[in-house]
């Protein structure tokens, strides 16, 4: 993959630590004991975007007082942010974390929680985030893990309705399996992953009932939203960068590169922009790290990740 220099250079821009750390180990192959890696990872939580979330945390480990479970209000609330801080590398090593980790064990996962009530989109963040944040081999984790395997249709999708088959839009429990080291995967799971990668490639990413428009739209934060972007990025972490089927999602990626090498931010959720074909009846508030329709970083580094690890398959 060709780098433009000017975009690795605006990546590496020290404003933005958790871009630079994560562009140091992905793009520019540096291990994470590098010092520039090492110097970057303590920077995450002390400025950019990372500092400005935790700036707004409260005491009690969340965000807005009154908050209702950890859920709500939508996209604002402790579970949102805790999404948004696992993916800029942050683990419990910040406190801000820790407690807001403690905050899901206390209250989404106690001892005596009915899974019946658990969705796919909910299991998939939350075990995606603990896993991340290195809770994987606790035993209320890989029940959501084992939850999220017994819940895969006969068809390798999963599905947030009562249904006999998947969608393209329940992602996230690939995403959680993708999140993983690859030398913990046992059988069970790595079939899951098999059945799963095959759902997606199956319909070129993109290819389920008519064309829906905000698919073809780059989001971030993407909460529980499915676009292509998420798609290649899942499919390509999961190992499957060398399948000819990530063809037409990957020249779709590269007709939206600019001329100066980088990928803008397309939409914040709720995306409800042309071709959504779907309202709300409570709309949430919408939070975005960088602007939409311009340069975005964390659009530009996963687009850049990706290509890297097509190229390097």
């Amino acid at each position: 993959m060709r780098k433009c220099p000017a975009t690795m250079e605006w990546l590496l821009e020290k404003n933005q630590p958790a871009v630079r750390h994560k562009t140091l180990i992905e793009l520019c192959d540096l291990p994470a004991g590098d010092e520039q890696v090492r110097i970057a990872g303590r920077n995450i939580a002390r400025k950019g975007w990372v500092a400005d979330i935790l700036r707004k945390q409260r005491n009690d480990g969340t965000w807005i007082e009154g908050e209702q479970g950890l859920y709500y209000p939508k996209y604002i609330a402790t579970n949102w942010m805790m999404l948004i801080l696992t993916d800029l590398g942050l683990t419990p090593e910040c406190r801000g974390v820790k407690l807001g980790c403690d905050l899901f064990f206390s209250n989404w996962l106690k001892p005596d929680h009915s899974e019946s009530k658990y969705e796919v989109c909910v299991v998939g963040n939350l075990a995606r985030m603990l896993i991340k944040c290195g809770y994987g081999e606790e035993m209320r984790v890989r029940r959501l893990v084992d939850w999220l395997l017994e819940t895969q249709k006969e068809d390798g999708g999963w599905n947030c309705f009562p249904s006999g088959g998947g969608t393209l839009d329940c992602w996230e429990a690939l995403s959680a399996f993708a999140s993983i080291p690859r030398r913990k995967w046992n059988g069970r799971l790595k079939r899951s992953v098999e059945r799963g990668a095959e759902f997606y490639l199956e319909r070129k990413l993109f290819n389920e009932g008519r064309k829906y428009a905000p698919w073809f739209r780059f989001h971030y934060p993407v909460h529980y939203y499915y676009d292509v972007l998420v798609g290649l990025d899942t499919l390509t972490s999961l190992g499957y960068s060398d399948d000819r089927r990530l063809r037409p999602a990957l020249e779709l990626l590269l007709d939206r590169k600019m001329s100066d090498g980088r990928w803008a931010l397309d939409a914040v959720h709720p995306d409800l922009g042309y071709g959504a074909k779907y309202g709300l009846r409570a709309e949430p508030t919408p939070f975005a790290l960088e602007e939409t329709g311009k340069p975005s970083k964390w659009i530009t580094l996963t687009a850049m990740s990706v290509l890297k690890r097509v190229e390097e398959a």
